[in-house]
C-alpha cells in the first residue's frame, strides 16, 4: 500500500465531526453499577400472601406485619393393625446425614410425617401403595402428604368397595405437598391403592414419596406466608426483625429461591439438603422483641435449625414449625414482624470500587458487562466453613481468604475452571486478583504425588476431573499476565513442571494426543461430567494452550528451555489434532476420536484460540457453531448422541471461548448477536441481571431448581468485551506489554480503562463514516501495540505513516486516525 503523507491534518478531520469520539465525555457508566449501595440490604416489595397475615408491608418497614394461625386440629388415624404394601421401595441408608433412614410402605401409615415411603423406580412407572386397614374405615376421601423433594402429580385412589376395586378419585397435574382427594361418594373399606403416574423430576430424583396418607379429608387452617422480593440476586445472611409473638414459641419456616418458579416449602437449593435436612430454615419466635440472624446451627441440639447465608432473590416466610421441632417450635400462635433485612457479605461492587470499566455506544452490551460483572462480586466473598459446600469442601489452608467461589448460592466452593473466567473478570473490574491467587495457590499445594491438581477443595481434593489441571495452568498465566506477580509463578513453577511433564504424559497415547481412559481416567468427569472418552477435541486444545501459557511462565521465571520443549510440544499436538480430529465432511473438528460423530463447542471454540485452526477451518468450524443458534445462545453440541439436551443445552462457559473466536476472526457482529441472544435471555427472565449456570431447553433454567442462578463462570462477556471489543490485552507480565486492538463491529463507539499494577491502560475508539478514532492512555513505563483497521491515511499522534501493521508505542497518550 502506498501512503500520502498528508491529506487531511488531523484538526480538520476532528473539527469536522468526522472523527468525533466520547473520550473527553464524563464517563456515564456508573448508572449500570448493579450492587446495593450498602451491606444493609431490604426486600423491595412483598409479591404475595396467603393465610391471615396483615399489613404485610410492615416486612419492608413499614409498620408491623403479623402472621395469625390457629392451631391445626389432630389427624385422623388409621385403625390399630393397619398395614401398607408398594410395588417397590427403596433400600435403607444413612439419609445423607449419618442416620438411618427406611424407605418402606408402612412408612406412609406410621403417624410420623417425617419418614415417607420411597419407590424404587426412578422414573419408572406405576408406582403403587397399597393400604390394608386394621378394620373397615368409613372414608369420604384421603388426605396423600408427599415430600417437598418431588410431589406425585398423577394418581389415581382405587377402594375396594363390595370386594371390587374400582376408581374413587382421579388427580392429574398435582403441585400440592399436601393434597386432600375427595371421593366421587363415601364409602366404607379395608384397602385403598394408590397409582401414581407421574412425579415431579427435581434434583433428588423423579421418585413417589408419601410421607402419609390419612383417612380423612384433612383441611388444616392455611399457614400463613409472605413472599418478599429483593430484586436481585443478593447473598448473606437474612434477618428478621420481630416486634413480638404469642407466648408459645410460634414456629417461623423462611425458604430461599433465586426465582419464583421453584421457591416453595422447601428452598431450591441449601447445604442441608446434602445432609438429610428439611431444606427451609427454622426459628422459634420468642414473645419478647427480638432481631434474629440467621445463622448456621440449632436452637436447641439437633432442632429447629438453619443454614445461615443464603444466595437468592426471593424470601418466603411463614408461620409453620416442623414436627419434628416439636414441642421447642409450634405451628400455630401469633408472629409481629417489624421488617426484613439482609447482611450482604460478598465483594461490594459500588461505582468507587471499580479499577476498571467499559462503556459503548451499546446500552444492552453495557447492562450485560456490569450485570456479569456484579454476579462475579456475588461469589467473591471470604471462605468459611459455616457456608461452603457441606460435600467435604471446607479447608482449613482456605479458611478465612478472600476466594472466587463458583456460585452465589452453590456450591459456594472455589473451582478452578471458575476462576478460568471469573479471575479474568475480577482483574477487569475491582480488584488486584487477590481471591484468585489464593484458589490457584491453594489447589497447587493439594497437587496429587503423580502431579494431577485437585479441581477443587471439594470431596477433600479428591473430585476427579480430567480437564481442570489445564485450568489451572492457563488460569495461572492469565493471573501472572495481569497482576505481574511473578514470584507466584516461580514458588508454584514445579507443580506446573509435574503436571505438565508426568500427569499429562500418563494419559498422552501413541499419537501423541491426550486420551481419556489413560491411566485410570476413564470415571474421570470434566467441568460438565460428560461420559467423553478417547481423544477429545476440547482435552486436546485445551491442553495446547495450556503448553502456550506454560511456555510464557517458563520466560517469566528463566526456564527459556522449558518454554521451546513445551512450544514444541503444542506444535506436536495441534499437528496430531488436525490429522485425526477434523471432520472435512462437516467442516469441524470432531467432539471425540471415540463414538457417534458429534461436533462440540467447547472443542472447535478452543482448537480456534489456540491456533491449531486455520483461518479456513476457523470459518468453517464457528459456522458449524451457529447452525444450531438458539434465541437463548448457542447449543454447546451439534447432536445428542452425547447427551439427550445437547443441542438445546447453553453454557456460558464453553460460550465465552466461542465469543472470543469470532471476535479475533474477523466475526464481531456474530459474536454480539450471541452475547445479546445468550446474555439478553438471562437478563429478561426471572431472577434477571444475573448470569446463569446453564440455560436448558426452551432457555430454561437446565438443571430446574438446583441451578446456580449467578454463577462466575458465566461472566465471559467482561473479557469478551474488553479484550475483544475494546481491544486491550496484555502480552507479557504485569501489561509490561500491551495490544490494544479492538473488534468493533458494528457499535459506533467504545471505551474503558484497564487496571494495571503501574496505573490504568485506558482506550476509547469511535467510527464514524469513513474514519475510524483510537486514543489510548498507557502507564509510564510500558509499550504496546495498536491495531488498527487498514485504511487510505492513518495517522499516529497527528503523522502520516507509511507502513501497514501494527503500531509499536511506549507509554503515554497517543491517537490514530484512520481514512477509510
Amino acid at each position: 500500500m502506498k501512503w500520502h503523507r498528508a491529506i487531511l491534518p488531523v484538526a480538520v478531520l476532528v473539527a469536522s465531526g468526522v472523527a468525533a469520539t466520547p473520550a473527553d465525555a464524563v464517563p456515564g457508566w456508573q448508572k449500570y453499577v448493579v450492587a446495593p449501595p450498602s451491606r444493609d440490604v431490604r426486600p423491595v416489595k412483598v409479591l404475595s400472601t396467603t393465610g391471615d397475615v396483615a399489613n404485610p408491608d410492615g416486612l419492608l418497614g413499614r409498620g408491623v406485619a403479623t402472621f395469625k394461625r390457629q392451631a391445626p386440629p389432630p389427624k385422623p388415624v388409621w385403625p390399630a393393625g393397619t398395614t401398607a404394601t408398594a410395588s417397590s421401595f427403596h433400600a435403607p441408608n444413612n439419609g445423607g446425614n449419618g442416620q438411618p433412614r427406611t424407605y418402606d410402605p408402612g412408612n406412609a401409615v406410621d403417624g410420623n410425617t417425617e419418614t415417607f415411603w420411597n419407590d424404587d423406580t426412578i422414573g419408572a412407572y406405576p408406582d403403587v401403595l397399597t393400604i390394608t386397614a386394621g378394620a373397615p374405615a368409613a372414608l369420604p376421601g384421603v388426605t396423600v402428604l408427599s415430600n417437598v423433594d418431588g410431589v406425585p402429580q398423577d394418581f389415581t385412589v382405587e377402594v375396594l368397595d363390595g370386594g371390587v376395586w374400582r376408581v374413587a378419585a382421579s388427580v392429574t397435574g398435582n403441585t400440592a405437598v399436601q393434597r386432600a382427594v375427595a371421593f366421587d361418594r363415601a364409602v366404607t373399606t379395608t384397602q385403598v391403592r394408590i397409582t401414581v403416574t407421574k412425579d415431579q423430576n427435581t434434583p433428588s430424583g423423579e421418585f413417589s414419596r408419601v410421607a402419609e396418607v390419612w383417612p380423612g379429608l384433612v383441611a388444616d387452617p392455611p399457614v400463613p406466608t409472605a413472599v418478599v422480593d429483593f430484586g436481585k440476586v443478593v447473598a448473606g445472611y437474612p434477618k428478621i426483625a420481630f416486634a413480638g409473638a404469642s407466648a408459645n414459641r410460634p414456629g417461623v419456616r423462611l425458604s430461599f429461591s433465586e426465582t419464583l418458579q421453584y421457591l416453595g416449602e422447601r428452598s431450591d437449593f441449601t447445604r442441608s439438603d446434602f445432609s438429610g435436612g428439611p431444606g427451609s430454615d427454622q426459628y422459634a419466635v420468642p414473645a419478647e422483641p427480638t432481631v434474629w440472624r440467621d445463622t448456621k446451627g440449632c436452637q436447641s441440639g439437633t432442632q429447629v435449625c438453619a443454614d445461615g447465608l443464603h444466595g437468592f432473590r426471593y424470601l418466603r416466610i411463614s408461620l409453620d414449625a416442623l414436627a419434628s421441632d416439636a414441642p421447642l417450635a409450634q405451628p400455630s400462635g401469633e408472629v409481629r414482624i417489624s421488617g426484613v433485612s439482609l447482611d450482604f457479605t460478598p465483594f461490594l461492587g459500588t461505582p468507587d470500587t471499580y479499577r476498571g470499566w467499559f462503556e459503548s455506544s451499546d446500552d444492552a452490551l453495557n447492562r450485560y458487562w456490569y450485570a456479569a460483572s456484579y454476579t462475579n462480586e456475588l461469589g467473591m466473598d471470604t471462605f468459611r466453613e459455616s457456608d461452603v459446600d457441606p460435600r467435604g469442601a471446607f479447608s482449613p489452608s482456605l479458611d478465612g481468604k478472600l476466594v472466587l467461589h463458583d456460585g452465589a448460592k452453590r456450591d459456594r466452593d472455589p473451582y478452578v475452571g471458575d476462576v478460568a473466567v471469573s479471575g479474568l473478570t475480577q482483574y477487569l473490574t475491582h480488584q488486584d486478583g487477590t481471591a484468585a491467587k489464593n484458589v490457584l495457590a491453594d489447589l497447587a499445594d493439594h497437587q496429587r504425588a503423580d502431579g494431577w491438581i485437585p479441581p477443587a477443595s471439594i470431596n477433600d481434593y479428591t473430585l476427579p476431573l480430567f480437564d481442570y489441571p489445564l485450568w489451572w495452568v492457563t488460569s495461572s498465566w492469565d493471573y501472572v499476565l495481569y497482576s505481574g506477580d511473578t514470584a507466584y509463578a516461580a514458588s508454584y513453577y514445579s507443580h506446573l513442571v509435574k503436571t505438565l511433564d508426568t500427569w499429562y504424559p500418563s494419559v498422552t497415547d501413541s499419537r501423541g494426543l491426550l486420551a481419556k481412559g489413560l491411566n485410570g481416567t476413564g470415571g474421570y468427569g470434566d467441568y460438565a461430567f460428560l461420559p467423553r472418552t478417547g481423544e477429545v477435541t476440547y482435552y486436546n486444545a485445551l491442553y495446547v494452550r495450556a503448553l502456550q501459557g506454560a511456555a510464557g511462565l517458563a520466560r517469566a521465571t528463566g526456564h527459556p528451555a522449558d518454554a521451546d520443549r513445551w512450544l514444541a510440544r503444542a506444535s506436536g499436538v495441534a499437528a496430531a489434532v488436525n490429522a485425526s480430529l477434523w471432520d472435512p465432511a462437516a467442516g469441524a473438528y470432531l467432539d471425540s476420536g471415540t463414538g457417534a460423530v458429534r461436533h462440540g463447542q467447547d472443542g472447535n471454540s478452543q482448537a480456534i484460540l489456540a491456533g491449531i485452526a486455520s483461518p479456513s477451518q476457523a470459518t468453517s468450524a464457528l459456522a458449524r457453531l451457529a447452525a444450531g443458534a438458539l434465541p437463548y445462545g448457542n447449543p454447546f453440541m451439534d447432536n445428542d448422541t452425547l447427551v439427550s439436551d445437547g443441542t438445546k443445552r447453553v453454557y456460558a462457559f464453553t460460550s465465552f471461548p466461542e465469543l472470543q473466536a469470532r471476535f479475533r476472526s474477523g466475526q464481531a457482529d456474530s459474536a454480539i448477536d450471541q452475547i445479546k441472544r445468550m446474555y439478553g435471555w438471562m437478563a429478561a427472565h426471572d431472577p434477571g441481571i444475573t448470569a446463569w449456570e446453564g440455560i436448558g431447553e426452551g432457555g430454561s433454567h437446565y438443571e430446574q431448581g438446583y441451578t446456580s442462578a449467578a454463577h462466575g463462570w458465566s461472566t465471559g462477556v467482561v473479557p469478551a468485551l474488553t479484550n475483544d471489543l475494546l481491544g486491550v490485552s496484555p502480552t507479557s507480565p504485569g501489561f509490561a506489554t500491551w495490544t490494544v486492538a479492538p473488534h468493533p463491529g458494528s457499535v459506533a463507539w467504545a471505551r474503558g480503562a484497564v487496571p494495571t499494577p503501574k496505573g490504568a491502560l485506558s482506550a476509547s475508539w469511535s467510527q464514524q463514516g469513513s474514519v475510524f478514532s483510537l486514543t489510548v492512555s498507557a502507564p509510564r513505563g510500558t509499550s504496546g501495540s495498536l491495531v488498527v483497521p487498514s485504511g487510505r491515511l492513518v495517522l499516529l499522534d497527528g503523522r502520516p505513516l507509511r507502513a501497514a501493521g501494527p503500531l509499536t508505542v511506549s507509554g503515554g497518550t497517543h491517537t490514530v486516525l484512520v481514512v477509510r
